[in-house]
């Protein structure tokens, strides 16, 4: 909690010190995200799954917020900015619902996370071509888990379940990537994000999170 906390003030400090040379921005876009070792045990407190018959996969989901651009150079400029993020997994095999004594033929499960993403770039910009990176800090608003199931194209189950509970709320990470701005303010990005953190409440478990973003934005 303190390192989040110390990367709050310490964006909140600069801003207060170049708020005159600032000017804003607004982004948006998709990402694919996912989540890196012990994913799956993460849920363990809501489902029941068979060790080596789960596999599990990307999520698809959508990330907007806006930005603050802070020249801090001749070609680099300070960027802290604050988007909502859907990120999560998908989760596929024998598993059930604990609770429920049905088990699912051909079962997945998707979560469906909503963080509050804070990134601290710092950005190159050469004749339009960027290049950035800089430490994220990620904090979990809500987690949605749906499980489904069917077998000869017949849905036999589908439940949604909060599972806010089972995660850690907060994520340090970082994240990287390229972009292109246009003279006309409108920019593009792709970038990657790696979190630092344990996802799982406990912080016993080594899993964490990852996403691929692309997205478009513009400078006013």
């Amino acid at each position: 909690m303190r390192k989040q906390i110390l990367l709050i003030l310490i964006a909140t400090c600069s801003l207060s010190a170049f708020a005159q040379k600032a000017s804003l921005g607004i982004r948006g876009g998709f990402s694919s995200s996912g989540m890196r070792g012990e994913a799956a045990n993460n849920l363990k407190d809501l489902l029941n799954f068979s060790s080596g018959m789960i596999t599990t996969g990307n999520n698809t989901g959508f990330f907007g917020g806006g930005y603050v651009i802070i020249p801090v150079g001749a070609v680099v400029t300070f960027e802290p900015a604050l988007y909502y993020a859907q990120k999560g997994y998908e989760l596929k095999g024998a598993l059930n619902l604990k609770g429920l004594d049905f088990l699912g033929v051909n079962a997945k499960a998707n979560l469906n996370t909503h963080y509050i993403d804070l990134p601290l770039l710092l950005k190159a910009n050469f004749k339009g071509l960027q290049v950035f990176a800089g430490p994220q800090v990620s904090y979990l608003a809500k987690a949605d888990l749906r499980a489904t199931a069917g077998v000869l194209g017949f849905n036999l189950l589908n439940r949604k379940m909060n599972a806010t509970e089972q995660f850690n709320r907060w994520d340090v990470g970082v994240t990287g990537g390229i972009g292109y701005q246009l003279s006309n303010g409108v920019n593009v990005m792709a970038s990657y994000d790696h979190g630092l953190s344990k996802t799982d409440k406990n912080k016993n478990l080594d899993a964490h999170t990852h996403s691929f973003k692309i997205g478009i934005g513009y400078n006013f």
